[in-house]
């Protein structure tokens, strides 16, 4: 929505934390909805009715059911992962899902500890090379471990909206990233309907 864009997240984690976090956001923002798996493509038919022009679907990790209604209907799938062996173990099966449905897709490594002098933590070298070994495309953004995080999920914001330039910069350069992906996906798209 910082961007112009009239956006809806559709947030079917049983969990609710998405929605519950927008809920104690002070003033206009994207508006969220909880749903479930089965019912996400109503959602997305709302959205289509309020000339949305994005939906984002939070999905709960590891529920495939539900992770494979979301990745139906995605332009790209975004995988969140934090530099774990656990993390990075449970993405397997979203990855398996993304791959049969061919969907364009990317990976975001997400509270990673600050690089220190611009050398990664050796967790964060350790997941990356687990994620290239998947050959998993990565975001060239890593989210670090900031508290700017933390305050904007306490109020409903971004952490654009906050004083943390660096945590700032992280958002928009991820956002960049993101926008550029679901333009090279509808750009495939049309092509291969004009095919």
């Amino acid at each position: 929505h910082l961007r112009g864009l009239k956006s809806m997240l559709v947030d079917i984690d049983p969990q609710g934390s998405s929605h519950e976090v927008l809920s104690a956001r002070e003033g206009p923002g994207p508006e969220c909805v909880t749903s479930t798996g089965p019912k996400v493509m109503a959602a997305q038919l709302a959205a289509v009715g309020l000339k949305k022009d994005l939906l984002i679907i939070d999905t709960a990790a590891g529920a495939v059911e539900d992770v494979s209604e979301a990745i139906v209907l995605a332009d790209v799938a975004v995988m969140v992962v934090r530099p774990t062996l656990l993390d990075i173990a449970a993405l397997a099966r979203t990855l398996a899902i993304v791959r049969r449905l061919k969907k364009p897709s990317t990976v975001v490594v997400n509270q990673a500890p600050v690089a220190r002098e611009g050398v990664e933590a050796p967790v964060v070298k350790r997941a990356l090379r687990a994620l290239e070994y998947m050959r998993l495309p990565i975001a060239p953004v890593i989210m670090r471990t900031r508290a700017a995080y933390q305050t904007a999920v306490e109020t409903g914001r971004s952490a654009e909206e906050l004083p943390d330039q660096a945590a700032a910069r992280e958002v928009a350069a991820l956002w960049d990233y993101v926008d550029q992906a679901l333009l090279q996906a509808a750009l495939e798209e049309q092509s291969q309907v004009e095919s």
